[in-house]
């Protein structure tokens, strides 16, 4: 019994085709995922699902089934009643408190089934925390929780996996599972590599167009990857880099703690990064990674209430933030979302001089061919005149790395750079950085939760667990 037919589907954004003439049925016990390349239109076709896209066909949906989005990034507003945060409120304690807690995030949890369904996925033992300051699996559990208090029919899931450790994402696996049980269809996108179990068909989108259902297990004999390289400019990139200033520790931390109210997020953190040094830093969803990284990139005040040193100075004795941010490049996966939408890819690229999420600042002719040598390095100058919001994530996040690295800073903190990205995307990165350490002194922290994004340049490692070191060599 179909709980939902499509019929010659169809999307053009902006002249641009995404995807056309798609049809295909979601039947009644079966559940399904969407796999396809960075761009192919995997997160359009599950808000035309939604009803929440344009688009041109028909999509017929069985009386009485309600069908449910959870989307990848969470929206909600604060106590203020906008959606203004800037990326540095999660770690001001202050401003965090005007955020939502979990409990206010809900309209009714005190019916038998609200309780059971936030019990079911854990929600009743954060209900006292703020939005901003989940983890990423906690929120995902969150979102969730709402979308099922909704009482869905059929259940839309963009990319529910990305960003969480193996365990988080076993445990999701897990719950999925048993929503699936109670008849609920869910229909989820991701990587192709990464089927959880309850998958029972896939929706493959290809290039030039065409598109393929498959049944799981014929999908998975006939799936194979290619690993994607690439050559840089070596020398357009000693041109960029140039000479970088000395120093013998890049990040020295003593006996480091950080905490909110009643809450240990670090505790007691050793740890010293050389000059020219590359770490992996791992650990599970709210290990305190995140927090870490504020620290050493000035976003976090807690760091002047600690023993802390950066390019052999210690925090608190009169530098600005601007001087350590001059010093490091940082690249996140939600980093994008603070842009404004209008923005150019040059322009995002172009804020990395100055630190700030914009350009608010006129460029001297030798800013602007610094801009164009990192955007000509990183093979992206063709969309220097393209909306960031309008590029695929992979070239986002390219984009975000030029960023990182226009200022030739002698620290890169990578946190999780890959997420998100398909395949050819993520062996596209991973390449791109092995070949900057290659040729310069660059020191890199990179935080990932998937070993084989890691790049071969790196032979250091820190795993966190409970805001604790639980492992480092």
């Amino acid at each position: 019994m179909s709980l939902l037919e499509v019929k010659d589907l169809s999307v053009t954004i902006q002249s641009k085709i995404i995807f056309q003439n798609i049809s295909f049925e979601i039947k009644k016990g079966k559940q399904y995922a969407i796999v396809g390349a960075s761009g192919s239109g995997k997160t359009i076709l599950l808000h035309c699902l939604a009803e929440k896209a344009f688009y041109k066909g028909s999509i017929e949906v069985q009386p009485g089934v309600s069908v449910i989005l959870v989307e990848q990034q969470h929206h909600f507003k604060n106590l203020s009643n906008t959606s203004s945060f800037y990326y540095q409120q999660r770690f001001n304690s202050m401003d965090a408190e005007d955020a939502l807690c979990v409990q206010d995030y809900f309209e009714d949890i005190n019916s038998e089934e609200g309780r059971e369904i936030l019990d079911l996925l854990s929600v009743d033992k954060l209900l006292g925390k703020r939005l901003i300051q989940l983890s990423n699996g906690e929120n995902k559990r969150v979102q969730l929780a709402k979308a099922l208090l909704q009482k869905p029919g059929i259940l839309l899931l963009d990319n529910p996996f990305l960003g969480l450790d193996i365990a988080t994402r076993k445990t999701l696996s897990n719950l999925l599972q048993t929503i699936a049980k109670r008849g609920i269809s869910i229909i989820i996108t991701g990587l192709a590599q990464y089927l959880p179990d309850f998958i029972t068909h896939v929706l493959e989108l290809k290039k030039e167009n065409r598109w393929s259902l498959w049944e799981k297990e014929l999908f998975i004999r006939s799936y194979s990857f290619q690993s994607i390289s690439i050559t840089i400019d070596k020398l357009l990139l000693q041109q960029l880099t140039g000479e970088e200033e000395g120093f013998e520790f890049a990040i020295k931390m003593k006996d480091v703690h950080v905490q909110y109210g009643t809450n240990l997020i670090l505790d007691g953190i050793n740890w010293e990064v050389k000059k020219s040094e590359r770490w992996s830093l791992s650990g599970p969803n709210g290990a305190g990674k995140s927090t870490l990284l504020s620290l050493i990139n000035a976003d976090n005040p807690q760091a002047y209430a600690n023993e802390i040193y950066l390019f052999d100075k210690r925090r608190g004795k009169g530098e600005t933030i601007w001087d350590i941010k001059r010093k490091t490049g940082y690249v996140s996966p939600e980093l994008h979302l603070y842009f404004e939408s209008f923005i150019t890819a040059f322009d995002v690229v172009a804020s990395g001089l100055f630190d700030t999420i914009g350009l608010f600042r006129s460029l001297n002719e030798e800013q602007i061919e610094k801009i164009n040598g990192w955007m000509r390095l990183l093979q992206i100058q063709d969309l220097k005149n393209q909306l960031l919001a309008s590029l695929p994530l992979g070239s986002q996040r390219l984009v975000l790395l030029a960023r990182a690295l226009v200022k030739n800073p002698p620290l890169l903190l990578l946190d999780e750079p890959a997420q998100g990205l398909d395949e050819e995307q993520s062996g596209l990165f991973k390449s791109i950085i092995e070949q900057i350490c290659e040729h310069s002194d660059k020191t890199l922290i990179y935080v990932t939760h998937l070993k084989e994004e890691i790049p071969s340049c790196v032979n250091k490692f820190i795993v966190l667990k409970n805001g604790r070191i639980a492992d480092i060599g």
